[in-house]
């Protein structure tokens, strides 16, 4: 299949595509990557009538150090992100888990903002952003907000973006080596596909990912992991209150299984120095 009809608006300037944006109202969306909003067309489970393509927006490609906090442009491609040593040292989660993120081609393409924004509650980089306790900065026509990541997913592919604003920027703490370890822990039916539930671990920070419909922070586990205590029993703690929707992949109790054995994965690769897999 091919898209639906649209009108296509090249922006140049943050300003220009936030304009843009607001004229089209609710039949407006964003291209950037593209790696997950085109195929969506090509369905026509998306159908935006007007498309504000960001690619020629300069200044929304960065990564920069911004008094403590890491942040990622909106144009920022995740290949990048993988090669950059600033990541590696403020966020090394990230640094690894994008590693995990679909196969370089796409990654080259692909932006980290719009798999954020994108909120698939399969996804890597949403829970990874969630575990990190980021969040992201948008700008509209009535000005700048920033948002935190426990707030912004509110539902499968549903954010609290609100009509006419432009998501610039993802933001994460600079830990710079503090904070503990981390890792990322997933499993997927072939490398690079959607998982069927994962786990991302931060210092004390627990967050899972398709399990629900948001990438969920295991708050109750947390504070026996802060405690030290066996792996296995935050992971039964960090998981025993889901309730997974089934699907082709597997059943609810199923992905319940796989994620606690992500979680206790990831609690172990944290405490030994840290990884994906």
């Amino acid at each position: 299949m091919k898209p639906a009809p649209f009108t296509y608006h090249r922006a140049t300037t943050a300003k220009e595509a936030v304009e843009m944006l607001a004229a089209a109202g609710d039949e407006g969306t964003v291209l950037a990557g593209g790696q997950s909003l085109v195929p969506l067309m090509n369905f026509r489970v998306a159908q935006p009538a007007h498309l504000v393509d960001i690619n020629y927006v300069d200044e929304l490609d960065y990564i920069r150090l911004d008094d403590g906090w890491l942040a990622i442009g909106a144009r920022t491609r995740q290949a990048a992100l993988e090669r950059s040593g600033d990541v590696a040292k403020a966020a090394p989660l990230l640094s690894e888990a994008i590693r995990s993120v679909a196969h370089p081609p796409v990654r080259h393409r692909g932006t980290v903002v719009g798999s954020v924004v994108h909120a698939d509650p399969a996804a890597e980089l949403p829970a990874c952003v969630l575990a990190l306790d980021g969040e992201l900065t948008l700008e509209g026509p009535n000005g700048e907000r920033r948002v935190p990541a426990r707030e912004f997913f509110t539902g499968p592919l549903m954010t609290a973006k609100q009509t006419g604003e432009l998501v610039t920027e993802v933001r994460v703490p600079a830990r710079n080596g503090e904070g503990g370890g981390h890792a990322l822990v997933e499993f997927s039916r072939r490398h690079a596909d959607f998982a069927v539930a994962g786990a991302a671990v931060s210092g004390d920070a627990i967050a899972l990912f398709g399990v629900a419909d948001t990438p969920v922070r295991a708050t109750d586990a947390e504070a026996r992991l802060a405690g030290g205590a066996d792996p296995a029993e935050i992971a039964a703690a960090a998981t025993d209150g889901l309730r997974p929707n089934g699907d082709v992949h597997g059943g609810s109790a199923y992905r319940r299984r796989v994620a606690r054995a992500c979680v206790e994965r990831a609690i172990r690769g944290a405490r030994n120095g840290g990884g994906a897999s």
